[in-house]
């Protein structure tokens, strides 16, 4: 799976989701302009000891990202409040690009048009304008490795059991 932020803005935000990316194997696609340095601390702070570990690339804009990724076309799902279809009612492809807009605005209307089949969203009530960029990313993406049956991920964990000693 791909991760595409255009244009994100937290630096925290990013960070949990490179890390969310590494814990899922999955590749992290950065559209400048950022809101922040990728050295900046507060995205490696927030990606703790993993970000070394990231796979990740940053493009100049969303068509410079498009040329760079051909494979992307009828596969890059965007996620949107505009959006008529749920999240869930999506089928992804395995190798699929999800695309979620930077935190103040989302993805621009001028981009959804162009793709409105391609538009999901996560359901909420109706008072609340969004949620958590780094939340979203987690929803939607498991969603989609679910689909896939959590290919080449760790499905089952293993309890260490204590030995205690009598005296």
């Amino acid at each position: 799976m791909n991760i595409v932020l255009l244009e994100p803005e937290m630096p925290a935000n990013t960070g949990n989701i490179g890390r969310t990316c590494v814990a899922t194997g999955t590749k992290l696609h950065l559209i400048k302009p950022l809101g922040f340095e990728i050295t900046d601390k507060m995205v490696k702070r927030a990606g703790l000891d993993y970000w070394p570990h990231l796979n990740y690339e940053v493009y100049e804009n969303f068509e410079d990202f498009l040329e760079k990724n051909p494979d992307c076309a009828g596969k890059l799902y965007m996620a949107t409040t505009k959006a008529r279809h749920i999240y869930t009612e999506v089928a992804y492809e395995p190798d699929g690009y999800l695309m979620f807009g930077k935190e103040s605005a989302g993805i621009p209307e001028e981009i959804l048009v162009k793709y409105e089949d391609y538009c999901m969203r996560i359901p909420m009530e109706y008072n609340i304008r969004s949620l958590n960029l780094s939340n979203s990313v987690a929803i939607v993406l498991y969603e989609a490795l679910r689909q896939h049956q959590f290919a080449q991920m760790e499905l089952q964990g293993h309890l260490h059991r204590l030995h205690w000693h009598e005296e």
